[in-house]
Parts: C-alpha cells; sequence; structure tokens
C-alpha cells in the first residue's frame, strides 16, 4: 500500500452534502489538491457518489465511508471493496463512531482492504481503544473522542499529546489523525502542533454555510503549519 509522508488534510462529508452539491465542492476541493502537492488532500463520499467523483477528479485521494470484509458473491445489502477498488477508489475509513464495527466486522474488513491494495484508516475514542487498533498495522489511527464529535469543540491538548505518545510507542509508521470537532484553521494548526500528520473536517465543513471558505481556512492552518515545524518540509 501506499505510504504517506506528508501533512494530510481530511474532508469526510458524511451525508451533509451528496449529488451535485458534493461534486462542485469535489471540484473545488481537487484543483486545491493540484495547487497545493505539498499536501495530501483525501475526500470521503457517500457510497452513491464514489464513482462520479473518482472520474472527475485526480489530485486527492478518495476515500469510501466504510466496506464490509466480504468477497463477491454473497452480501445482499453488504458494501463489495472489489466494487469500491473498481471504481477507482483509494481507502477506506473503518469504524467510525457513527458506523462502529465487532472485532470481528474489523479485522475482516482490514485484511480485505489490505488484500486490494486499499488505504485503511481505523478510528478510535480513546488512547487504550488506539493501542489496540494499531495491532492491525492500519495506514491511520483517526483519534476523535465519541462526545465531541460534530459538537465544534476539540480535544485538550492532554488528549492529542497522549494519543501521539501511545501510538508512537507502537509504530512511528502509522499516521496519526487528530478529529472532531475541527472548525476552522487554527484548530487544524493545533493538532499538528500537538504531533499529528492528519486534520481535517466533517460538519465543519461540510455544513457551514460556505464549506469553501472553511476549506481554504483550514487549508491555510495546514500552510502556517508547514511553515513553522520543520518536521513537514519537504
Amino acid at each position: 500500500m501506499k505510504k504517506l509522508d506528508k501533512l494530510i488534510f481530511g474532508l469526510n462529508c458524511k451525508n451533509y452534502k451528496y449529488g451535485d452539491e458534493l461534486l462542485d465542492i469535489a471540484h473545488f476541493t481537487d484543483q486545491l489538491a493540484k495547487e497545493n502537492p505539498e499536501i495530501i488532500f483525501t475526500f470521503s463520499a457517500p457510497y452513491v457518489d464514489l464513482a462520479r467523483i473518482c472520474r472527475e477528479t485526480e489530485n486527492m485521494l478518495i476515500y469510501a465511508q466504510g466496506m464490509d470484509g466480504i468477497t463477491p458473491g454473497r452480501g445482499n445489502g453488504l458494501i463489495l471493496p472489489d466494487s469500491l477498488k473498481a471504481v477507482g477508489v483509494d481507502g477506506v475509513t473503518l469504524n467510525h463512531a457513527e458506523r462502529p464495527m465487532s472485532v470481528g466486522q474489523l479485522v475482516k474488513a482490514v485484511y480485505r482492504a489490505k488484500e486490494l491494495g486499499l488505504l485503511v484508516d481505523l478510528c478510535c475514542d480513546s488512547a487504550e481503544e488506539a493501542q489496540m487498533l494499531a495491532t492491525l498495522k492500519p495506514n491511520c489511527l483517526i483519534c476523535e473522542p465519541t462526545s465531541l464529535i460534530g459538537t465544534g469543540q476539540t480535544a485538550s491538548e492532554a488528549y492529542m499529546q497522549e494519543i501521539v505518545r501511545t501510538i508512537q510507542a507502537i509504530s512511528e509508521d502509522i499516521i496519526i489523525c487528530i478529529g472532531a470537532g475541527t472548525k476552522n484553521g487554527d484548530d487544524v494548526y493545533n493538532a499538528i502542533k500537538n504531533g499529528a500528520q492528519c486534520a481535517g473536517g466533517s460538519s465543519g465543513i461540510f455544513a457551514a454555510a460556505n464549506p469553501q471558505a472553511v476549506i481554504l481556512d483550514m487549508l491555510d492552518g495546514f500552510k502556517r503549519a508547514l511553515a513553522d515545524f520543520s518536521r513537514w518540509r519537504k
């Protein structure tokens, strides 16, 4: 699987946008990704919109918001990993608080994703959960207190620093994303200051009156972090 070694701007629309309106935001973000190659942009969309977004963008990594650990055949109503790969999806986010998975389901889904060469992001709530999920060797752990998701309130610096210490003690190859409540460039900057490689937003972007303006503000946070923290300069 690909190794991501730059700062990562993750955008996850959940189901706040869809269809043409979401595609317009995807086009806008794809242009920013082209103009800012020093930052990796990831874009997560509802399943029905993935194929069109994959066809009409070329500078972002496109993610599915989940999938099931199945192979072609039976499994009515489940999300087939092979179909995601076939339409051009680059990665998948698993175990989000809004789509939790059992340990058995998660192991099967991670195995299938890796088998197909998909990038794997796993969501966790705490340092203890991060420690457990790190054993599955994901590309990225998205760490966010469930109670703060969608609130506009970010995690404390103590939480961020504990998460970073816990994951890095297990593996320095796992990307650390600090999520929940990120709404502007200052929140992005603060996450990176405290050790994250990835930050971004869901409702903070896609439920805003002007998503494009929020994306630009968050991008400014990344640029300030690149200027201030030498470990991310290439």
